[in-house]
């Protein structure tokens, strides 16, 4: 595991020059990594990408650990902005809304750059922390935990969720859509043609989260 001094930025850009400099790097290590793989990525060949010397490049990012991490970041960003975005008005609703939204988001997300993010998962070594990880489950734990907060109050025992081990079960739904989803973009596109595996995710999830499947009579939200 690469350590985080490893994978920190030399130092962020200030000014629109400095900007454009690093936001053409980072194209650079994009085109290249997906274009050829991680292992034909050094340095010297993103610097020449980029139109760049490699001076350049290391006034910014020490090695190429850093230039993967920052390149990352700005991808998760991209995908948790589009998750966020979606749900950022939904915090309130109930669990069979917010559900589904969570799953057609995440499948937009991943369709951002899916070959970009089919080469970071698969060939990149893994670095300390995942960002996407990390901000779904914060989000996700932020949602269930006051949904188990309010269920004996104001929810049908048909979503209510259990309140006991609530880390574990944060884990599972977003290990879950994140798997899900993440196959379906890179390796099954074509089975979200027609709504049915979105369909098929969200049953799924809801009949984990709620207390009595029996209960789940209502009609699956449209999507």
């Amino acid at each position: 595991m690469t350590s985080k001094s490893q994978t920190n930025p030399r130092k962020l850009p200030q000014q629109d020059r400095s900007k454009f400099t690093v936001d053409a790097i980072l194209t650079a290590t994009a085109h290249i990594l997906t274009a050829e793989g991680y292992d034909k990525a050094s340095t010297n060949r993103i610097a020449e990408r980029a139109g760049i010397s490699i001076g350049s490049l290391y006034q910014y990012f020490p090695n190429k650990a850093s230039l993967i991490a920052a390149l990352r970041a700005r991808h998760v960003s991209s995908m948790m902005e589009v998750i966020e975005s979606k749900l950022r008005d939904l915090f309130d609703a109930p669990i069979a809304v917010v559900l589904p939204e969570i799953v057609k988001a995440s499948i937009a997300a991943h369709a951002i750059d899916p070959t970009l993010h089919k080469v970071l998962h698969e060939q990149v070594p893994r670095l300390s922390g995942t960002e996407m990880e990390n901000r779904m489950t914060d989000l996700l734990r932020s949602y269930l935990a006051k949904q188990c907060d309010t269920a004996e109050a104001v929810k049908p025992p048909a979503y209510r969720i259990q309140p006991q081990k609530l880390d574990y079960t944060v884990f599972v739904i977003e290990r879950s859509i994140e798997a899900l989803t993440h196959a379906a973009v890179i390796e099954c596109s074509d089975l979200l043609q027609d709504g049915h595996l979105e369909q098929e995710i969200n049953e799924m999830l809801l009949s984990y989260l709620t207390q009595k499947l029996a209960h789940l009579a209502s009609p699956t939200p449209a999507y």
